[in-house]
C-alpha cells in the first residue's frame, strides 16, 4: 500500500497548486491513501471549513492538523461532525475533535494519529506518553497500519519519538516547520520516518508568509499582519510503501513538486 504524506498546505495558492498537480501525482505513483497537514490552509492562518472541504474535494483523504487547529473558530463544530480531519490527540479530550481517524481500505483498517510536540510550543499533554495511548487504542481496534503526524518544532523531539515507535507503528512523519527534511529513512526495526514532510505554498516566502512582512516582524517586533505571496507554489511530501500483513514500511520515497 502506498501512502502520500502532504506538508503543510498554506493558504489559497497552496490550496490551488495542490489541487493542479494531486491528481496526475496519484496516478504516477499508484498512490492508495493521500494525508495533508492543513493546519494553515485559510488564508492567512488557521483552517476552515471552506479551506477543508477544498482539500478533501481535491483527493485528499485525511486532514491532519496543529497548533494553528483552533485559530478560527468556524471550524469547531466542523471538527466535531464526522469528517476525515483530526487535531492533535494531546489536546485536552474536551476540546473539538479528535485525535485519530481510522480509514477502511476493505483488506485493512488504517489509523492515523495527530500528535503535537511541547518543545518550544504549547503546554500540552507529554507527547510520548499521548503517543503510547494512542498507538494501543489503534491497536485495539485491529488496525495493522498506523501512521502519526508529529506536529513538532524541533529536529531531537521528532526523531526520539520517532525511534521510541519504531515498530510500534507503519511510520511517523513531522510537521509544522514548513523546510522538508533530506533523512527520510526506514528505521531499524521496520518504521518509516521523516523529520518534516515540508510544505505546499509559495516557494519566495518565509514558511508562506511574503519575506518583507516576515523580515518586519523579525526586526521590529512589531505586530505584523502576515500574507501569503502570489508567486510559484511547490508541493513537498513523503511516499511511503507499507506491507498490509507486518504493517511496516518497505520503502520511503521524498517528493517536492514545483
Amino acid at each position: 500500500m502506498k501512502i502520500l504524506t502532504i506538508g503543510d498546505i498554506v493558504g489559497t495558492n497552496g490550496c490551488e497548486f495542490l489541487r493542479e498537480k494531486l491528481p496526475s501525482l496519484k496516478k504516477e505513483k499508484c498512490i492508495d491513501i493521500v494525508i495533508a497537514n492543513g493546519e494553515n490552509s485559510a488564508q492567512g492562518n488557521g483552517i476552515l471549513p471552506s479551506s477543508a472541504e477544498y482539500i478533501l474535494n481535491s483527493g485528499v483523504d485525511l486532514i491532519t492538523t496543529g497548533n494553528h487547529v483552533y485559530r478560527r473558530k468556524e471550524i469547531y463544530d466542523y471538527l466535531e461532525e464526522d469528517h476525515p480531519l483530526i487535531r492533535p490527540a494531546n489536546y485536552d479530550e474536551n476540546n473539538p475533535g479528535k485525535g485519530m481517524y481510522i480509514l477502511d481500505m476493505g483488506s485493512v483498517q488504517v489509523a492515523v494519529i495527530n500528535i503535537m510536540g511541547v518543545v518550544y510550543m504549547e503546554n500540552l499533554e507529554n507527547p510520548f506518553m499521548c503517543a503510547e495511548r494512542m498507538v494501543e487504542l489503534a491497536k485495539n481496534e485491529g488496525c495493522k497500519i498506523i501512521l502519526i503526524d508529529f506536529h513538532a518544532e524541533t529536529t531531537a523531539e521528532k526523531r526520539a519519538l520517532g525511534f521510541h515507535l519504531d515498530g510500534q507503528i507503519s511510520a511517523l512523519f513531522g510537521t509544522h516547520t514548513h523546510v522538508q527534511t533530506a533523512d527520510e529513512q526506514i528505521l531499524p526495526n521496520g518504521s518509516g520516518y521523516i523529520t518534516d514532510l515540508g510544505m505546499t505554498g509559495p516557494i519566495n516566502s518565509v514558511l508562506g508568509v511574503t519575506p518583507e512582512l516576515a523580515i518586519e516582524k523579525l526586526r521590529t517586533n512589531m505586530p505584523v499582519r502576515f500574507l501569503n505571496p502570489d508567486t510559484p507554489c511547490m508541493l513537498n511530501g513523503c511516499i511511503f510503501e507499507i506491507d498490509k500483513i507486518t504493517g511496516k514500511t518497505i520503502s520511503v520515497e521524498r517528493v517536492n513538486i514545483v
